[in-house]
């Protein structure tokens, strides 16, 4: 079934032509570099930093985003936690992002995002409900998910080289 040919003007009314377009045009490479396996809470962290243009992630920003994923990460056997998470500090466009991604029970995962103003990582909060990665956030994620899945899940031999190898493999540079 071609759902855009059954249609007047091929989309459906839900479809924001104006947003996509704009979102399409000013769509823009970010910066991402790993910065190593951290422990937090109990858990293995891989730590990334991801920039907007002209943005950088410094040392207070991923200090204060390891103090808030610990607070997250100590209830994290209460949640499933497997004890593997993945740490994204983002200086957005538009304000400071960190996300705590980790490896649940029963191959699933656990997301928790907090926000701050630009360039104040100790306000940093939990974001409101629903709130889930951005385009380049996402990428980073997704890359993770093929890590896991290839190192820890699909890898053979002992538990602690399919961790180092899932920990060295990581993303830097441009991401969309």
């Amino acid at each position: 079934m071609d759902l855009l040919g059954e249609r007047p003007g091929g989309l459906p009314a839900a479809v924001d032509t104006a947003g996509l377009l704009a979102l399409a045009q000013g769509h823009h490479a970010r910066t991402a570099r790993a910065l190593g396996v951290r422990e937090a809470a109990g858990h293995l962290v891989k730590v990334y930093a991801l920039q907007a243009p002209g943005r950088t992630v410094g040392e207070e920003a991923v200090d204060a985003a390891i103090e808030a994923s610990a607070g997250h990460l100590a209830l994290g056997r209460l949640r499933g936690s497997l004890g593997l998470a993945v740490l994204v500090v983002h200086a957005g466009g538009d304000g400071d992002y960190v996300l705590v991604h980790t490896w649940i029970e029963g191959h699933m995962s656990d997301l928790a995002v907090f926000t701050g103003p630009a360039g104040r990582p100790a306000e940093l909060r939990p974001g409101r409900t629903g709130l889930a990665p951005c385009v380049w956030e996402a990428a980073l994620l997704a890359h993770e998910r093929e890590a896991f899945s290839r190192h820890v899940l699909d890898g053979t031999g002992p538990l602690a080289g399919r961790l180092a190898a899932w920990a060295a493999d990581t993303v830097a540079g441009e991401v969309r």
